[in-house]
């Protein structure tokens, strides 16, 4: 699959919080997320292991109980079945690698 870049195709998670998914396979689905200032994404769990990258802005990255202040050209990796939570300290902009693929997100 080829995805090019276009403005559109985003839609509202929760409260400045958008999402768009951008390509994916039968193992992998890659998202971006654009976070504003201020969003807060309570704490969930999912069982799709998480891989993301920081593009820009400051977030709070909350893992199993751990808070990490994350910068942009900073990664990580959530274990499925794990708590997590963010905090957009600055409008913000992650990618994020979901698998298995999570069906919620195909477009």
């Amino acid at each position: 699959m080829f995805s090019v870049h276009e403005d559109n195709g985003y839609h509202d998670v929760i409260e400045g919080i958008r999402m768009k998914t951008l390509v994916y396979g039968d193992k992998t689905l890659m998202v971006e997320f654009q976070l504003a200032k201020g969003a807060d994404l309570p704490v969930h769990q999912h069982p799709h292991e998480q891989t993301g990258y920081l593009v820009s802005g400051r977030i709070d990255l909350t893992i199993g109980g751990v808070v990490h202040a994350v910068r942009p050209g900073d990664s990580w990796c959530i274990p499925g079945d794990v708590p997590h939570s963010a905090v957009a300290h600055a409008d913000s902009v992650a990618l994020e690698v979901f698998s298995p693929v999570r069906e919620d997100y195909l477009p």
